[in-house]
């Protein structure tokens, strides 16, 4: 009986240990997560055909929407609030940046994306490229996107994506602040913006 409660307590010492270092694996990767910038480095060209990279997302705060030009409601509605938040927070437009990245490269051309958001604002840049680099960044910044066909008889015919509707908030060193979701309270959405400026 004695040996058998040796063995036991053994046991519940050697799993607490084991949890001990679980949790402090665990919490050393979250700390880790949060310092490190979001997403993955990619090489790219913004809606006027010049290189950019993800240096474009350090030294101010960053708004970043994933969508594409063909989307009916969702990509023109986001475009058309985070412009008027934006002027809202940042008038002059000196202390936050904003940039819109294609989930259809097949195509969105830069040129396409200049026409499709420079109709709406002039605050949000486009960002296109070759279809394997664009799922790389779409990958590497968890979001979700996928081709739906129109006509179900017809796979490789016209199409639409489902895509991840919220937009990103990244500080000056590009890392995750948070999210704003699609149909946020204007309001909840402005306070967002003005945390992330001042932060």
């Amino acid at each position: 009986m004695k040996t058998l409660r040796i063995i036991l307590w053994g046991g519940v010492l050697v799993f607490a240990g084991l949890l001990g270092w679980l949790t402090f694996q665990v919490t050393q990767s979250k700390e880790q997560i949060a310092e490190a910038p979001f997403g993955v480095p990619f090489q790219l060209v913004d809606q006027t055909g010049k290189p950019i990279t993800e240096q474009a997302f350090r030294g101010k705060p960053t708004a970043l929407f994933f969508g594409f030009t063909h989307c009916p409601e969702i990509c023109p509605t986001t475009l058309f609030e985070l412009n008027g938040w934006l002027e809202k927070v940042d008038p002059d437009g000196t202390r936050l940046q904003a940039y819109f990245v294609t989930v259809d490269p097949e195509r969105d051309t830069p040129e396409l994306l200049n026409n499709y958001i420079s109709n709406v604002t002039k605050r949000v840049i486009g960002i296109a490229g070759p279809p394997e680099k664009v799922a790389e960044v779409i990958k590497g910044f968890r979001v979700y996107a996928k081709k739906i066909p129109l006509d179900e008889k017809d796979p490789n015919g016209d199409y639409t994506m489902d895509h991840t509707a919220s937009v990103f908030l990244l500080d000056a060193e590009g890392r995750f602040k948070g999210t704003i979701s699609y149909g946020e309270n204007p309001d909840v959405a402005v306070q967002k913006l003005e945390n992330l400026k001042n932060g």
